[in-house]
C-alpha cells in the first residue's frame, strides 16, 4: 500500500515545494460555530525541509496540538492544504490515511504507550506487524543498535527505566522509515538528564540518517537541540530564527503575543 500510495493519482506539490517532508498552506482550523468559534489555526503556511530537525513552540492555546494533528493527518483543516511526504492529504480516503500513518509518520509522545505483554523487539516491530507488511531486518537491527536498545530486546518495557521506554518508542516510530517523525513533549515525562540523552538520541538520528523531525515542545533546553524553532502565537507563525540556543528561545517565549 506505501507503494501504491506513492505512485498514485494524487496530485503532488511543485518545484522545491515537494521536497518538503511537510507543508501547511494556508491552513485554518476553526472548532464549532457562531459566537461560540473558536479559531485554532488562522491561515497557517509553514514547511519542513526533508532531513530537518524542527521544533514548534508556543504557548497554551498558540495551536500546537492542532498544527500536529493536521500535519499527521489525524485532523482535517477546515480551509487550506496539508502535504506529507508530496501527498495531498485531502485527497486521501480515510483508509488510505490510515496506511499513510501507520506507514509514513511516526510518533514519540510523552506518555511511552508500549504494550507491556509484548517484548522490546516485539514492540518496536509492532507498526510493520500490524500492517502486515514485511520487516526489514536490517534496517531494525540498525535502528535498536542507534538506539542503545541491543542488549534489551528480551525485556519487557516494565523492566525498563523511563528514558529506555522512551528509546524503544523512537525505534519503534523509526522502524517503518517514516517520511517524518513527530515528537510531541517526548521528554516531559523524564528527568533532565535522561532528556538530555533522548534529545541527544534525536538529534544524532537526524544528523546521520537525514530522518525528517518535528518536535512539538514547551521546553527552550529542547528546542536548542533542533536546526531552527517555529514558534505559533493564536494560530499564526511569530517566529522562525534559525541555530536556537535555549537563552534566545526563553526570551523569545517570554514575548510571544505582544
Amino acid at each position: 500500500m506505501r507503494s501504491a500510495l506513492k505512485n498514485s493519482s494524487v496530485p503532488a506539490l511543485p518545484g522545491d515545494i515537494a521536497q518538503q517532508a511537510v507543508r501547511l498552506e494556508d491552513v485554518r482550523k476553526v472548532y464549532g460555530s457562531g459566537e461560540g468559534a473558536v479559531v485554532a489555526l488562522d491561515d497557517l503556511t509553514v514547511g519542513f525541509e526533508s532531513g530537518s530537525f524542527t521544533a514548534v513552540m508556543g504557548p497554551s492555546g498558540s495551536g500546537k496540538s492542532t498544527f500536529l494533528h493536521i500535519a499527521a493527518g489525524l485532523d482535517v483543516p477546515t480551509e487550506g492544504s496539508a502535504w506529507l511526504g508530496g501527498v495531498d492529504l485531502a485527497q486521501l480516503d480515510q483508509t488510505e490515511l490510515t496506511v499513510l500513518r501507520r506507514e509514513r509518520v511516526g510518533f514519540v509522545f510523552q506518555a511511552f504507550n508500549l504494550m507491556p505483554s509484548l517484548t522490546i523487539s516485539q514492540n518496536v516491530a509492532l507498526p510493520v506487524r500490524l500492517g502486515k507488511g514485511r520487516l526489514d531486518r536490517d534496517w531494525m537491527r540498525e535502528v535498536i543498535e542507534r538506539t542503545g536498545l541491543s542488549e534489551r530486546l528480551s525485556h519487557r518495557p516494565s523492566e525498563l527505566s523511563g528514558g529506555q521506554q522512551q528509546r524503544v518508542a523512537i525505534a519503534r516510530a523509526l522502524v517503518t522509515r517514516p517520511d517524518v517523525l513527530f515528537a510531541d513533549e517526548p521528554t516531559g515525562a523524564l528527568d533532565t538528564q535522561t532528556s538530555r540523552e533522548v534529545l541527544a538520541l534525536l538529534r544524532e538520528i537526524v544528523d546521520s540518517t537525514g530522518q525528517t523531525v518535528v518536535l512539538v515542545t514547551h521546553d527552550p533546553m529542547a528546542a536548542a537541540h533542533a536546526d531552527s524553532v517555529v514558534f505559533l502565537a493564536d494560530g499564526r507563525v511569530a517566529g522562525t530564527p534559525d541555530s536556537p540556543s535555549a537563552d534566545t528561545v526563553a526570551e523569545r517565549m517570554t514575548h510571544l503575543g505582544d
